[in-house]
C-alpha cells in the first residue's frame, strides 16, 4: 500500500550503474487512504457522541442559562423521573439508600461535580431534598440540568 517501484532511467551519462536494468524503491507515501479512514471515523464519533448521553427520559424545565465546562471524569447524573423515581446515573436509588450510595462512589472520584436531572414536575421541595442528600453524600458542586430555550426575563422568550 504504502511502497512502490519505478523504473530507473539508464540514460543521463554522468555515472554508470552496475544494475542498469533493476528497479528501485519508491520513497513516497501516499496518504490519501490514510486521509479517508480519519474522515470516517471522524464522522463516526461525530454521530455517536451525543447517543453517549445518560438515557432516563425526563422533561426538564427550560432555562436561560449556558452549558457548565466539561470535566475529564464521566459526569455523575443523578435523575427524579416524573413519578418521583430517583435514579444514579442510569440505576434506580431508594431515596434511603441515596446518601450512602453517594459516599461509596464520591470515595472513588476525583471531582466533586454531580449532575442533578429533576423532571419539570417535581415538587421544589422534592428538588431540594434530593440535593441535600448529593450534598450529605460528599457532593458539594451540583450543577443543575435544563433545557435551553426558557425565558429570558428581559420580555423575550429564548
Amino acid at each position: 500500500m504504502g511502497a512502490g517501484v519505478m523504473k530507473s532511467d539508464g540514460g543521463g551519462g554522468r555515472r554508470r550503474r552496475r544494475r542498469s536494468g533493476r528497479t528501485q524503491p519508491m520513497s513516497e507515501i501516499n496518504v490519501t487512504p490514510f486521509v479517508d479512514v480519519m474522515l470516517v471515523l471522524l464522522i463516526v464519533f461525530m454521530v455517536a457522541a451525543p447517543l453517549l448521553t445518560v438515557g432516563v427520559p425526563v422533561e426538564l424545565p427550560k432555562t436561560a442559562a449556558s452549558a457548565l465546562p466539561g470535566d475529564e471524569e464521566e459526569p455523575l447524573t443523578v435523575t427524579i423521573t416524573a413519578a418521583g423515581i430517583v435514579m444514579i446515573q442510569e440505576t434506580e436509588t431508594a431515596p434511603a439508600e441515596l446518601v450512602a450510595k453517594l459516599q461509596a462512589i464520591a470515595a472513588e472520584r476525583t471531582s466533586d461535580r454531580i449532575f442533578l436531572r429533576a423532571d419539570g414536575s417535581n415538587a421544589w421541595n422534592k428538588v431540594a431534598e434530593i440535593m441535600g442528600a448529593l450534598n450529605a453524600g460528599g457532593f458539594s458542586n451540583i450543577g443543575l440540568v435544563t433545557d435551553v430555550g426558557g425565558p429570558t426575563f428581559d420580555g423575550s422568550d429564548g
